[in-house]
Order: structure tokens, then C-alpha cells, then sequence
């Protein structure tokens, strides 16, 4: 499902104008950023919680060249699933 499908089905669903909808999606994503740059992890009940993680630095083989590169370490986010979830996927 692409964004506009996603913003279109919840207007639809929550009753509201998809310019609304999509600013709320925005909003969050942005709060999303934030929480991960400021180090904290953002848990929304009945759905999960999105964890920064740092990847540490590494060492990589070029595969055609054989050149050793040094990676640096980099953030990410993870994302682990709530229990309720879970089970209403199974």
C-alpha cells in the first residue's frame, strides 16, 4: 500500500478530509525522527514500538575489487511488533 491509498482509506475510515489525514501522517513521521535523533523509543499500545539502534562500525569486502572499506556506524530504526498485534496476525 502506497501513502495515497493509506491516506485516502483512513479519511474514509476516521471520517475526515485526506488533507487532515495526511498532515497527521506527516506529524508523526516527523515526532518519529525526532524520538530516534533524541536517542528515545516510541511505543504505540495495540501496534508496537520503534527502538533507535546504532550499528557499529564494520569492516567490508568490496566484492569485485577485494578493497577492504571501513563503514561507519550509523542509526536505524527497529521496529518489534506488541504482543496484540501478533496475535491478531496469526
Amino acid at each position: 500500500m502506497d501513502t495515497k491509498a493509506l491516506v485516502s482509506k483512513l479519511a474514509i475510515q476516521l471520517g475526515r478530509d485526506s488533507a487532515d489525514v495526511e498532515k497527521c501522517i506527516n506529524g508523526f513521521a516527523e515526532i518519529l525522527v525526532e524520538a530516534m535523533q533524541n536517542d528515545d523509543s516510541l511505543n504505540i499500545p495495540a501496534f508496537g514500538s520503534f527502538e533507535p539502534k546504532l550499528k557499529a562500525e564494520r569492516v567490508s569486502v568490496h566484492p569485485a575489487t577485494g578493497v577492504k572499506l571501513l563503514v561507519p556506524p550509523k542509526l536505524t530504526v527497529a521496529f518489534k511488533p506488541s504482543a496484540s498485534l501478533k496475535q491478531k496476525l496469526r
